[in-house]
Formats: C-alpha cells, structure tokens, sequence
C-alpha cells in the first residue's frame, strides 16, 4: 500500500498521528492523551479532507 495512518506515541508520551505516502511522512498531528483521541482523529480526516477547499495565497 503506498498510504497509511499510523497512530504512535512520542516522547512525551503522547499519541500522535502521521499520514505516510510512499514511505515519507506528508504531516502529523498535534498530541492526544489517549489513543482514541488519534484515532478520533483519523476518523475525522477521512470524513472531511475530500471537502477541504485549497487556497492559494
């Protein structure tokens, strides 16, 4: 698979999630005290982003 969602913990013993394509890391997510809240995240993203609008600025 070229893309996916990981949820991981970082240092500061957070859960954080990063959408990879090919390997590199496209962006990551601000830290949650508890997995669900990632996973929440995630959830959210893919109910969303497809209506994002782009600006150019």
């Amino acid at each position: 698979m070229a893309h996916k969602f990981e949820v991981y913990k970082d240092k500061a013993g957070e859960f954080r999630v990063r959408f990879k394509y090919n390997s590199e890391i496209i962006f990551s997510t601000e830290g949650y005290s508890d997995k669900s809240g990632a996973k929440r995240a995630i959830e959210s993203i893919k109910k969303y982003v497809a209506d994002a609008p782009t600006e150019e600025i």
